[in-house]
């Protein structure tokens, strides 16, 4: 018998935590429009940021080689879409791709993750912390210059066995994919914005379609969450203004408040090694009728809040 045509396929990186998110946006949709799950299928496509784990990303071309090829598998028709990690998507999207939602965050703060310490506080003079991250590690040596603060590449478990072997006392890294992978037990410290600022669209997934696909991405909506999509613009918008990538050691955090104005966080470390912070408000609530709107909304303050800090 002839095996059936799958309804739709997703593009995803072949990591844990990939496959995890991409499970996830499979069961969403699923639900969504009343189709088995056995009909959206994952299509696994080997990146270059994957293939390449012993140089920083800032030596190799930066997050877009997380993106590039699952973009290619959408051009030649062998996915659908791709689920990304918000925080790993260029600013500037290729011609002919865009967002097509961006979902409900997951907790878009930073893990303190330690085998002997209970938290940041306590690690003692000297300690050896590892993170991938020149945003974290600026603020980190901020706020504890006695701590010898290195690189660290790898998918989320290979970065856990590198701590648990001992090659660093503490790791810092997203609440978001240890709790996606089941691992929220190996945080001994979730860190503060106010501490460790999060990355722009850290905690977001972000689906990319090819921009000829219209009744895709209305079949996609049901996914979108217009709040976080609003507030993850915002921190881009701050990252696209300041020419962010994964050499830039910038932060963007952006909520809503209670009465619908948008708030808005960011920093940026310079060169001598102090760090620049600003926090902004939308002037005008969101409308929440019109999201172009409130997208538009977002854009003009994370672009004021770069101008602050550049």
């Amino acid at each position: 018998m002839a095996q059936t045509q799958p309804f739709l396929r997703i593009g995803t990186r072949g990591s844990p935590l990939a496959l995890a998110q991409s499970t996830l946006t499979r069961r969403l949709l699923a639900e969504a429009h009343g189709v088995p799950e056995s009909e959206i299928v994952l299509e696994i496509i080997k990146t270059t940021g994957d293939q390449v784990q012993d140089r920083p990303l800032s030596e190799i071309g930066g997050k877009g080689l997380f993106t590039k090829e699952l973009e290619r598998a959408l051009e030649d028709g062998r996915a659908d879409l791709a689920v990304h990690s918000l925080k790993d998507v260029p600013m500037t999207l290729p011609d002919g791709f865009e967002l097509a939602a961006v979902t409900a965050r997951e907790d878009p703060r930073d893990a303190f993750v330690s085998v002997r310490f209970g938290s940041l506080e306590a690690l003692p003079a000297g300690a050896r912390v590892g993170t991938s991250s020149l945003r974290r590690a600026a603020q980190l040596a901020e706020r504890r210059p006695d701590l010898q603060i290195g690189p660290l590449r790898g998918n989320l478990d290979t970065r856990l066995a590198k701590l648990d072997r001992g090659e660093h006392d503490a790791i810092v890294l997203a609440a978001a994919g240890l709790k996606r992978l089941g691992l929220a037990q190996r945080i001994r410290e979730i860190l503060p914005p106010a501490v460790s600022l999060p990355a722009p669209g850290q905690g977001a997934l972000a689906i990319e379609v090819r921009g000829d696909r219209p009744a895709l991405r209305a079949w996609l909506a049901p996914l979108a969450h217009r709040a976080t999509w609003v507030a993850t613009a915002a921190e881009r918008a701050v990252s696209r203004q300041l020419g962010g990538s994964c050499r830039v050691p910038l932060a963007a955090y952006a909520v809503v408040d209670p009465a619908g104005h948008l708030c808005l966080d960011a920093l940026l470390a310079v060169d001598d090694g102090s760090i620049r912070r600003t926090s902004v408000r939308s002037e005008q609530a969101l409308a929440f009728v019109d999201l172009d709107v409130d997208l538009l909304t977002a854009q003009r303050l994370g672009e004021q809040a770069a101008r602050a800090l550049a």
